[in-house]
């Protein structure tokens, strides 16, 4: 596959829908059509690499989830920000979740114009695999930016017919103003879109920074987990295993040289299924900045820490521990350190959508649907004991029941997924049935000490409220806002 550097872009205009209204029907002098700028399958992969693959950035979720839930901690030198995500604060003019709409549907516009300008291209017979695979990848990308959106919006994941998001399956008018679609129609949708990719993914392995099998099938299970179809969720997440690199382990006590220490730092894959690529170049955000100012230590001028009821949950030998906060913390001040940048570039880090651990967490999680706590509970010690160094050995789980296996999963992927935008899916979706929901230590809010620890897991606010932008501009979505808002 014709490979180049992610931020490379090409320069479209006719797919813009930036052009002023009146010279729509002129071509200008100088004008980049769509035919002339897309002849060929390498022009294709250009659009997919510079365009579609660049599009693709969680930060919003991520920011909101780590605020809004238990994994932060007002720091000393907070100066006023994200205080009002942190009390719970949640309404449809919310920045962060009108982000995680538009940056999401950008991606999806940005797959329906891949799929729309391959259409101009005939490839030869020794460019179709090439040409399959490009439109493979984005059909996978778009499936991932639905999912994440219904996760976000849709009321109840796991019926189908419940209001979801829009549906845009081509290219739109820039008036275009369509109604959400149910659960059911997007998942159709969706999963059309992953039989393709499915059947036409021809990227090397190797390439997690690209779609490849692998991410599809770990994208397949997480799809199914949250459905609550854990027969199919069971199927693809051990295909994703049998696909995926093995976890990353902190064995010894050279902490400098372990593995998940340094995928974090990339200069290890480690375990990564699929991560979007931040090279020290470029004009790219920094997953970090989230955080923190200047730098992730004490003097980096932090906004926000790791919650100190989360910090607590670490094991004395549990490498997250070490990895996950810097060693310049104090005792009431601890500074996230799992993006710690890469070379002279502080704050910046590939952002990691999929993991072996998820895939793993995923298979207990289908097991402890079927009752096979046996099951679930090897897996817990196999995740645990990755983490662990020093030659400690994490003890087997006994669960007595299925509410008490699901807690416990909630635990690891609390402890694991902190920062990586999973947590506040993860009580929406199990919090009920674990009996489990947002646990915060009475230190995390330093300046407004009366903040409360927990919010009722049936509370509307674990469903984000469709954008209010939407809603006014949308005459089609405007008596279609989510309870509660």
């Amino acid at each position: 596959m014709n490979k180049i550097k992610i931020f490379a872009y090409i320069a479209v205009a006719s797919v813009s829908a930036l052009a002023c209204r009146d010279a729509i029907d002129i071509v200008q002098d100088g004008e980049i059509t769509k035919e002339v700028a897309i002849q060929s399958t390498g022009d294709l992969d250009r659009f997919l690499i510079g365009n579609v693959y660049s599009s693709l950035n969680p930060s919003n979720e991520i920011a909101l989830t780590s605020y809004f839930t238990d994994e932060n901690a007002v720091v000393k030198s907070n100066t006023g920000w994200y205080l009002s995500e942190f009390r719970y604060q949640l309404y449809s003019d919310n920045g962060y979740v009108a982000g995680t709409w538009l940056n999401h549907y950008n991606t999806i516009d940005k797959v329906n114009r891949l799929i729309d300008l391959s259409k101009l291209i005939t490839p030869s017979s020794s460019e179709e695999k090439q040409y399959n695979s490009i439109l493979a990848q984005g059909r996978a990308l778009r499936a991932y930016s639905y999912l994440t959106l219904l996760s976000y919006f849709s009321t109840d994941m796991k019926k189908d017919d419940a209001l979801g998001v829009i549906l845009s399956t081509e290219v739109q008018p820039v008036n275009a103003q369509l109604p959400r679609a149910t659960n059911g129609e997007i998942y159709k949708f969706m999963e059309e879109d992953l039989a393709f990719a499915e059947k036409n993914i021809n990227t090397a392995a190797s390439d997690y920074k690209y779609v490849t099998l692998a991410m599809i099938k770990a994208l397949q299970a997480r799809l199914y987990a949250y459905r609550g179809k854990y027969d199919l969720a069971e199927k693809y997440a051990k295909e994703a295993i049998a696909q995926s690199p093995a976890l990353s382990k902190a064995p010894g006590t050279n902490l400098s040289a372990m593995p998940y220490a340094n995928m974090w730092k990339d200069s290890e894959r480690g375990e990564v299924i699929f991560a979007l690529s931040r090279p020290q170049a470029g004009s790219w955000s920094n997953i970090a900045a989230l955080w923190t100012t200047n730098t992730t230590d004490i003097n980096g001028a932090a906004q926000m820490g790791m919650s100190l009821k989360l910090y607590d949950l670490y094991g004395a030998r549990d490498i997250r521990r070490v990895v996950f906060v810097d060693a310049s913390s104090d005792d009431d001040n601890k500074i996230i350190d799992k993006y710690p940048g890469k070379g002279n570039t502080p704050l910046r880090n590939d952002i990691k959508i999929f993991r072996t651990t998820e895939v793993k967490l995923i298979l207990a999680e289908s097991y402890i649907y079927q009752n096979k706590l046996a099951e679930a509970a090897s897996i817990m010690q196999e995740v645990r004991n990755a983490r662990l160094y020093g030659g400690t050995v994490a003890p087997l789980p006994k669960y007595a029941t299925q509410k008490e296996a699901y807690a416990d999963l909630l635990l690891e992927r609390r402890l694991e997924f902190c920062y990586e935008g999973h947590r506040y899916v993860d009580l929406k979706r199990l919090g009920a049935i674990a009996g489990v929901s947002i646990d915060r230590s009475d230190r995390d809010d330093r300046i407004l000490k009366s903040t409360p620890l927990t919010l009722p897991i049936t509370d509307h606010r674990f469903t984000f409220p469709i954008p209010q932008n939407e809603i006014l501009g949308n005459p089609a979505i405007s008596n279609q806002q989510n309870p509660g808002y």
